[in-house]
């Protein structure tokens, strides 16, 4: 009789990571079945998606109270289907206002629980470590100085190196067709990533848009996530190029870039494309956010090197004046350009070894084989 893992998560970045691991399972043990809380991504590695991240990701306080009927049918939806596919393992990912909850639920199922890419609650809410440490059975973290945390707490974990290392390899682009099959002219590049949320792509744009003006040398292209609508982009001038997917190809080629707060701006630093990060969300939500996170710093590079490596703009400070201070500060020639290209060499070493994914999947069916 073939093993059964259920997998959960709820966000693009989730849905990457995932279908890496879902790769390495099928990979290691060709007869194990998979179910998930996914995307198109995890779908492709082969594992049958009963709900798809499009419906699940709700980003601040204020949206999350928002959508919280829609939420909690979610959880108990997620309930039957965990019941209904009786899987040797479920595997959480990320997303821990629904999978620390989650984990609760089934633990009292008699199922054991995984947490890969574990929630960072040594940001904010520090007391959840509890509930890792009741109902998760093993934990595997991503970040270098994870582990010392949760074994701070009394929580055994594994650092298993950042999944990412396997993602973005040596990337190398034919440089000419590329700009060719996507209508791009010879002038040096600067992408805008302005997330995959509805809430933040419509917030980010407008001050983007603004300054394109200002770097009439350069020519800007936005990435696209394939699930929003374009009406979403409509405040772009018209000689802005919208790209879906090839995200990698596009940052490698990039001068520069202004990037949203998330995996985004450590997928930006591994390819080695100085930033500027952004961060804006519904005003209220942030007062909450200031008054509990605990961190100094919004984007994973500037946590994991415990200093200001990246330029963080965050609310009103997201306007055409200091964007296009800071980003004429890493264009070629700008003062901090060289100083950001040292440190992200230096950001690869502290993320440790490649083969998360490969590592993981490993454990987990020896975990799965008893």
């Amino acid at each position: 009789m073939s093993h059964r893992i259920f997998i959960i998560t709820g966000e693009p970045s989730g849905d990457l990571h995932g279908s890496n691991l879902v790769k390495e399972l099928l990979g290691q043990d060709p007869d194990l079945t998979i179910a998930c809380w996914g995307g198109d991504r995890m779908s492709s590695a082969g594992a049958e998606v009963l709900k798809h991240i499009d419906e699940l990701a709700f980003m601040g306080f204020v949206e999350v109270a928002a959508n919280l009927r829609t939420i909690l049918k979610n959880f108990d939806l997620c309930v039957e289907h965990i019941q209904a596919f009786q899987p040797d393992l479920v595997v959480l990912m990320d997303y821990p206002g629904f999978n620390l909850r989650m984990a609760k639920r089934v633990k009292k199922m008699g199922i054991p629980v995984a947490y890969y890419i574990s929630p960072q609650i040594w940001a904010w809410k520090e007391s959840r470590v509890e509930k890792v440490k009741r109902y998760v059975d093993h934990v595997f973290v991503i970040l270098p100085f994870e582990k010392a945390f949760y074994e701070k707490h009394g929580v055994p974990a594994e650092f298993v190196g950042h999944p990412l290392l396997d993602e973005i390899k040596h990337i190398e682009v034919d440089a000419p067709l590329f700009r060719k099959q996507h209508g791009l002219s010879d002038r040096p590049i600067i992408a805008l990533l302005p997330g995959s949320r509805k809430q933040e792509i419509s917030l980010l744009l407008d001050p983007s848009a603004q300054i394109i003006a200002s770097f009439p040398s350069h020519q800007f292209v936005v990435s696209k996530v394939a699930w929003q609508p374009e009406t979403l982009y409509h405040s772009l001038p018209d000689d802005v190029v919208l790209l879906e997917g090839s995200t990698y190809d596009l940052l490698a080629l990039s001068e520069a870039a202004i990037v949203t707060s998330g995996t985004a701006t450590l997928e930006t630093a591994l390819i080695g494309t100085p930033q500027v990060v952004v961060y804006k969300a519904n005003p209220i939500s942030v007062i909450i956010a200031r008054w509990l996170v605990k961190v100094k710093f919004i984007s994973l590079v500037n946590l994991i090197m415990d200093q200001e490596v990246v330029k963080e703009l965050i609310q009103a400070e997201v306007n055409s004046t200091n964007l296009i201070r800071e980003l004429s500060n890493v264009i070629e020639g700008g003062k901090r350009r060289e100083a950001v290209l040292s440190s992200y060499a230096l950001l690869k070493e502290k993320l440790g070894q490649k083969g998360a994914s490969r590592f993981v999947a490993n454990r987990l069916l020896k975990i799965i084989a008893g």
